[in-house]
């Protein structure tokens, strides 16, 4: 034990968080949604962009075989400046855990955020599979690389001073974006991301998303896989590229501070992308239907 890093004990402690009850209960309206896969990254907890009650709900209406956490879940970048772990942080920690403890296959592969939890890649702790990266057989045969993405940020790699700079002006975006989406919920709009919305109009941002994409599928092709799976830079998408005639899938399971998306695979192998606001909204609507009307007072 004593050539592990430092960092081992607290995270050793976060893999056997006590099985005391959460601060928000956990519940499910109707059954659960059953998946075969599921696939998040980027909740980014430890800060207040983490968008833990849209989170919450999706971990408690839905369940899977295996469970991938595709890096940046817990943001220690933002905890090493400042601490900020409210308890509903907690209770996603908590619900994760629970499900190792029914038999889901929970498998952790840290990103750049996470990075301390590196070190202990090959490692289980709490029923937690630690992974510096991992292959995913699909239902109907496709093989699919499964990594956090940030090996192939150029800025990541060449300037990571820049990463930093960039890190703190995101979230400035992110308190704003906050503000937005708190004054939205109480005149009782729907969520929406300013942030992500302001992304997909700048042009920079689009070229730097696309190139990113193209490159990350090039890398799965060259190691003979039809696909791959990453996070990273909070855009959820699904594209084909045309290597060697070979058609490469590029799936990005989005984030849950700016989207808050998720990748799903289904029992026969055809993988969906579900923007969690969006099924909230369709889940209360089918309730406000299905509810009896009452009869108008003469």
């Amino acid at each position: 034990m004593n050539d592990l890093p430092t960092d081992f004990d607290a995270v050793h402690k976060v893999a056997s968080f006590p099985s005391i009850k959460p601060s928000v209960p956990e519940r499910t309206i109707g059954k659960r949604r059953e998946f075969r896969t599921i696939w998040i990254s980027d909740v980014h907890l430890g800060t207040r962009g983490c968008n833990h009650e849209l989170l919450i709900d999706f971990l408690d209406h839905t369940d899977s075989e295996t469970m991938y956490l595709v890096g940046d879940i817990i943001d220690g970048w933002r905890l090493k400046k400042k601490v900020y772990w409210p308890a509903e942080h907690n209770d996603i920690v908590w619900r994760i855990l629970k499900r190792a403890k029914r038999g889901t296959r929970i498998v952790y592969i840290p990103g750049n955020h996470d990075e301390m939890v590196r070190p202990f890649s090959g490692m289980n702790l709490g029923g937690v599979e630690i992974m510096r990266a991992a292959f995913h057989d699909t239902a109907d045969g496709r093989r699919l690389m499964v990594l956090h993405g940030d090996e192939f940020d150029t800025i990541m790699l060449a300037h990571r001073w820049l990463a930093f700079v960039g890190d703190a002006l995101y979230h400035v975006m992110m308190k704003l974006n906050n503000w937005v989406a708190g004054a939205r919920k109480r005149l009782g709009l729907p969520y929406w991301s300013i942030s992500k919305a302001a992304k997909h109009k700048v042009k920079n941002a689009v070229e730097f998303i696309s190139k990113y994409e193209e490159v990350v599928a090039r890398a799965a092709a060259e190691r003979g896989v039809d696909g791959v799976v990453c996070g990273h830079i909070h855009t959820a998408e699904f594209r084909t590229f045309d290597h060697d005639g070979k058609q490469i899938e590029y799936w990005n399971d989005g984030d849950w501070v700016e989207g808050c998306n998720a990748l799903v695979e289904h029992f026969d192998g055809t993988m969906e992308i579900l923007h969690w606001p969006d099924e909230i909204a369709r889940r209360e609507a089918e309730q406000t239907a299905a509810a009896p009307s009452v009869p108008e007072a003469a």
